[in-house]
């Protein structure tokens, strides 16, 4: 029993000499990466068995070959020992990064809803009231030349189409968000996509005295469905015009890269500050304090650019945004057409 326990203190002493050195290293590399932590935590474990397994076999006064054979097995024992956990290890470390960044990503979309009902909330909210007052208005007889009338009636209807496209866009991102988009492939010229929409947007560029350029020719064909391919090049023309000064440029242009087509729109808006650049395709996300912008015509609750996404993204595309000299580019890359 006596040779037991000494055994047992040799033994403890040489893993507690290997826990030691490991903690002072898990402490040094505190700043590393899961893998890391988790390779030294696994050579610690196992040098503290070898070590352990090493001294008691020195203090038998085994015959060198026995003793060779001894830490033969307990090297053989730990290298696979090591090469499983590190490969179960990098795993787990994976999944625990994957889990943080979903709930991270959970945590943003979360935040999102909120502003987005928040927004939302506003949006309705102000044109109802102007609508209220205005019907009651026409009701009690409290405006009767007919001028002011007609002002009024204009007024309602211009009201009430800015919340009917609010409600088309909630319509539209809780089909991307839910899943149900089912897009009806095609080759679509994108040039006649952005003819449209260029058509479309000039009398609000020229009402801001902003000039729309776009090339004539070398426009690629993309493989989409042509309704939400309008929408996205539609939603990024207005959103260029809403925050270009007067007097700007708005400029359109496309190419092709081997099986990959990408259109660019380019504002002279004067850039997005770093920090919000990943953030402008977020939900209800307008980039500026006030919740109703200066320009609003073709304004979407902050929605417009989520809405981008969505759509390149079910196309099996990306869409990216960058600071130039001047300004800002939206850059969309859609699967090319095979003609």
């Amino acid at each position: 029993m006596r040779d037991l326990a000494l055994i047992f203190g040799v033994a403890l002493a040489a893993a507690l000499a290997v826990g030691l050195a490991g903690a002072v290293t898990l402490r040094l590399l505190r700043g590393r990466s899961i893998t890391v932590h988790i390779s030294v935590l696994l050579a610690m474990t196992v040098g503290a068995v070898a070590a352990g397994v090493a001294v008691v076999a020195q203090a038998m006064f085994l015959s060198p070959h026995d003793l060779q054979v001894v830490l033969a097995t307990v090297a053989a024992a730990g290298v696979v020992s090591l090469a499983v956990g590190w490969l179960f290890g990098r795993r787990l470390a994976a999944a625990a990064v994957w889990a943080d960044q979903a709930r991270e990503r959970e945590r943003r979309i979360e935040k999102g809803r909120r502003d987005l009902v928040a927004w939302v909330s506003h949006d309705l909210r102000t044109p109802l009231a102007g609508l209220r007052a205005m019907a009651e208005a026409l009701e009690d007889g409290v405006v009767d030349d007919p001028a002011t009338v007609t002002e009024y009636h204009r007024r309602i209807r211009v009201e009430t189409d800015r919340m009917t496209r609010l409600v088309d866009d909630l319509f539209e991102l809780s089909r991307i968000n839910a899943g149900a988009l089912r897009l009806s492939l095609s080759a679509v010229p994108l040039g006649d996509v952005v003819s449209d929409a260029l058509a479309g947007a000039a009398p609000l560029a020229a009402a801001r005295r902003i000039r729309l350029v776009a090339p004539e020719a070398g426009w690629p064909t993309v493989s989409a469905s042509e309704r939400e391919l309008a929408r996205v090049v539609g939603n990024l023309l207005l959103n260029a015009i809403r925050y270009t000064p007067e007097d700007g440029t708005v400029r359109v242009d496309a190419g092709r890269e081997v099986d990959t087509a990408w259109l660019a729109v380019a504002d002279t808006c004067g850039g997005i500050p770093e920090g919000d650049l990943s953030r402008v395709f977020d939900v209800a996300f307008r980039g500026e304090p006030a919740r109703t912008p200066a320009v609003e015509p073709g304004g979407s609750g902050g929605l417009g650019l989520a809405i981008v996404r969505g759509l390149v993204e079910a196309h099996g595309g990306r869409v990216e945004v960058q600071n130039v000299s001047d300004g800002c580019r939206f850059v969309v890359r859609l699967p090319a057409a095979g003609i």
